[in-house]
């Protein structure tokens, strides 16, 4: 049964924990995208959005640590959308920006509408996660 104070209300979560899985997803997205694993080009693709959004996601988190998962994963939502949709935008700074590793990391180059349902997907499974992570918790303390 849900229980929207515990499911929709501010959660409490562990920057060193979300330090420590932004950096896990970090290092699996630089895998995924590296050609290392032998998936099919969709995959390597929207597999790398989907945890690129991700981590957007825990870093989300990790600022706001007191936001409900449902607000994290909306604010996660605008933010990776909102970057998505700059990639429409060039100017000299941003193209420079954007013309180093971090920066196309971070910012990409060029818009991609399939990347909107990738952000979405990585979101999702981010705020299942973490709503399944803080039920077993809830759960423990009881």
């Amino acid at each position: 049964m849900m229980n929207i104070s515990r499911d929709f209300g501010p959660v409490d979560r562990s920057r060193v924990l979300y330090a420590l899985t932004i950096l896990m997803v970090i290092v699996a997205g630089l895998i995924w995208r590296s050609h290392l694993l032998p998936l099919p080009p969709f995959m390597t693709k929207y597999g790398g959005d989907a945890l690129w959004a991700l981590v957007v996601f825990c870093g989300f988190g990790f600022l706001f640590n007191r936001i409900s998962t449902l607000h994290l994963a909306l604010v996660s939502l605008c933010f990776a959308w909102a970057i998505e949709f700059l990639q429409l935008y060039h100017t000299p700074l941003l193209d420079s920006i954007r013309a180093t590793r971090p920066g196309h990391l971070v910012l990409g180059s060029t818009f991609n509408w399939p990347d909107l349902p990738a952000y979405a997907i990585g979101i999702v499974l981010g705020a299942i996660a973490e709503h399944a992570f803080l039920n077993r918790i809830s759960q423990r303390r009881s």
